[in-house]
């Protein structure tokens, strides 16, 4: 595309020409890098100064502004450079100038921090030193605080690195650290607020209809009368009247891949030969596990899926692998690693998976993971079931735009990263409405929400519901009288409006002013979920009822995999053409029932009824839900919501719960690889 001689502004020129003048530049909306997260959490003082930490400073390009628009017309169906790649020769045309990296590494040096390597394309520079080196190096001073029980570092005035170098530099990552975590979530025991317990995998194995002995996708059941009394007393007495979640107490509410493969539309895809064939996932997780592959075929012997081989499947540790072998067990990367083996391959059965893994869960050690991706190029599709700490308005513009310097050059190199955006719904921030997560509020990924999926009543068929999850007691071995909203966070798809980032210009018909999440969704509510093998201890278990937005990430990077091989060619990042699509999406609506629970208590001051609404009255955001009676433990009812999540509301079209919709099998693909 580029002239190896040419400057990087020439040829940006060249290109820009064709380049729409009215398209919306997705640059930072603020300009102070300290975080406001700051003023919501604990100071714990200033950082000990001979602390020695790792930083990644990112250089500016030749010309933002021209390569920005370039980037933007790649993913213009008008512009006559269309999903014309740049390559690794263009990139480093727009890299900084020798003079410029030269400056920028003296200046570090200068301050005493030691450049421990580079980057190919000299797009980042990264050094390491003592925390005093570096809080004189971009003139702050480095506190840590505790926020949420959690602890982060982070700079308390505005980091700029000194001299004529700080104009030259982009972001610096590293100055600001969280620690980052996987975002699977599991049905919890009301009782108990633990998950369901796991199941021997001997004991799945030796059952004779395999995962359906334990799982069923009748998640809900017809409506029926149910009287609950107080032991030892004639009141008080509630009598309820409303659908069935989970009929039966032997099998856990959930889908097989067989189950989601025939809800999701794939086996007349498969039919055609597209299964992900030619394609590699790549799956972004920390510390990884010593069995993964084994507990991966092991689901895949229950469920007739072909197995994981050295000609399908690979584990590399760019860093290098991490201290303990056992970090990925005690932090819960183990569960989450199992998902997105698991769920990736049980939609595009064809692909390879590639698993990267880091050897901590920083900041730092997923942007370096993540720019050890891009300029290997290890693959087109790249799942990423996790975030940052908290929602964006906790993390500083430090973080932010050093994440979407790396997804920058991604999306230039035709690479799509999907991101969880939580499983928290607003996060309870509020403003503006959302704080999505970091890093899928991104305007370079592409933001994965989450969906609950019902059984209709009547029959047959299925219906997708945004994922809200909210429980009211009912009876706990007596009548709770009056019935009581659980505060217990259930779950719920995270979503809503970037504090950062501005619209992109495949966004300009949505409301507000900053970048908008999700774009997509897919199955994530864990009491719709799924179910995983993995190794806990010594053993190998099954794990039902288990979802996040965990699940939906890696559902729709694999169903991005099968699209890219349909079209034969990379589609890049697939935010702009699902916000383009016209058909191929499910538009996941609000929905309601009319055996909805309800009910009336009655005690000494009489009859109180109860409608549906009057009982999720403190979790309500609109009134449009769908809910059941769920018996979940002997003597201990309640009633399920879905379709309630905090703020967050599903409408018509584009929502910030579910995006612009679910992708609908055979439809999609066609609509985004006509």
């Amino acid at each position: 595309m580029f002239t190896r001689h040419s400057t990087c502004a020439a040829a940006l020129s060249l290109l820009a020409i064709a380049v729409l003048t009215t398209s919306v530049a997705t640059g930072q909306r603020i300009t102070n890098n300290v975080s406001e997260g700051i003023h919501r959490a604990s100071d714990l003082g200033r950082i000990d100064p001979t602390t020695e930490i790792n930083i990644t400073v990112q250089m500016k390009l030749r010309d933002e502004a021209a390569f920005n628009k370039v980037v933007d017309a790649l993913y213009d169906p008008s512009s006559p450079t269309f999903h014309k790649w740049l390559t690794d020769e263009d990139l480093r045309q727009c890299a900084p100038s020798k003079e410029q990296y030269d400056a920028v590494r003296k200046e570090l040096e200068n301050h005493g921090l030691a450049i421990t390597s580079v980057d190919e394309n000299s797009f980042a520079i990264h050094a390491r030193g003592t925390t005093a080196n570096v809080e004189s190096a971009f003139n702050t001073e480095i506190h840590q605080f505790q926020a949420n029980g959690k602890v982060f570092r982070s700079n308390v005035t505005n980091a700029r690195l000194s001299g004529a170098a700080g104009d030259y530099v982009s972001s610096v990552a590293g100055i600001e650290s969280h620690q980052v975590h996987p975002l699977y979530k599991r049905a919890l025991n009301p009782r108990t607020g633990q998950p369901l317990a796991p199941i021997a995998l001997r004991k799945v194995q030796d059952s004779s209809s395999g995962l359906d002995s334990f799982l069923t996708d009748t998640i809900v059941s017809k409506a029926t009368t149910f009287t609950f009394t107080t032991p030892g007393a004639d009141l008080p007495v509630g009598v309820y009247f409303g659908t069935v979640y989970g009929n039966n107490p032997n099998l856990t509410p959930g889908y097989t891949p067989t189950n989601l493969q025939i809800l999701y539309g794939l086996p007349a895809v498969y039919k055609k030969g597209w299964n992900g064939a030619g394609q590699t996932i790549v799956l972004l997780e920390a510390y990884g596990y010593p069995t993964i592959q084994a507990d991966a075929n092991a689901f895949f012997q229950l469920t007739g899926l072909p197995p994981l081989t050295s000609s399908n499947f690979k584990i590399i540790y760019p860093q290098g692998q991490p201290v303990s072998p056992i970090a990925g067990e005690l932090s819960g990367w183990n569960v989450e690693i199992a998902l997105d083996v698991q769920w990736a391959h049980s939609i595009a059965p064809g692909a390879k998976i590639l698993v990267v893994v880091t050897p901590g869960e920083n900041t730092i050690d997923f942007l370096a993971a993540m720019t050890y991706i891009v300029n290997n190029h290890l693959g087109n599709v790249v799942s990423d079931s996790w975030e940052e700490l908290d929602p964006d308005i906790l993390t500083s513009p430090l973080t932010e735009d050093s994440y979407d310097r790396v997804l920058t050059l991604a999306a230039a190199k035709g690479i799509s990263f999907q991101f969880s955006t939580g499983d928290g719904g607003d996060g309870g921030l509020g403003e503006p409405i959302g704080a999505p997560g970091v890093p899928s509020n991104s305007p370079h990924a592409t933001a994965v929400g989450g969906t609950s999926l019902l059984n209709k009543l009547p029959g047959p068929g299925y219906e997708w519901l945004g994922w809200g999850t909210n429980l009211v007691l009912l009876n706990d071995g007596g009548v709770v009288d009056p019935p009581e909203l659980l505060p217990t966070d259930f779950g719920g798809s995270g979503g809503g409006e970037s504090v950062y980032f501005a619209k992109p210009s495949w966004q300009k018909g949505l409301p507000g002013t900053g970048r908008q999440v999700p774009d997509v969704s897919a199955l994530a509510d864990p009491y719709t979920g799924a179910a995983i093998v993995v190794t806990l201890g010594q053993q190998q278990v099954l794990i039902t009822g288990i979802g996040g937005t965990s699940l939906a990430s890696p559902i729709f990077t694999a169903f991005w995999a099968i699209a890219n091989q349909k079209a034969g060619h990379s589609l890049g990042q697939a935010a702009p053409t699902i916000a383009g699509l016209t058909t191929g999406l499910t538009d996941v609506l609000p929905l309601t029932s009319p055996t909805n629970v309800a009910g009336t208590v009655f005690d000494s001051s009489g009859a109180t009824y109860y409608s549906p609404t009057n009982l999720f009255a403190g979790a309500l955001n609109g009134t449009t839900f769908t809910s059941a009676v769920w018996g979940a433990a002997p003597g201990v009812d309640l009633a399920v919501s879905f379709g309630l999540d905090s703020s967050l509301t599903v409408t018509h079209g584009w929502d910030n719960v579910t995006g612009y919709g679910t992708p609908n099998g055979l439809a999609f693909f066609n609509a985004v690889a006509p």
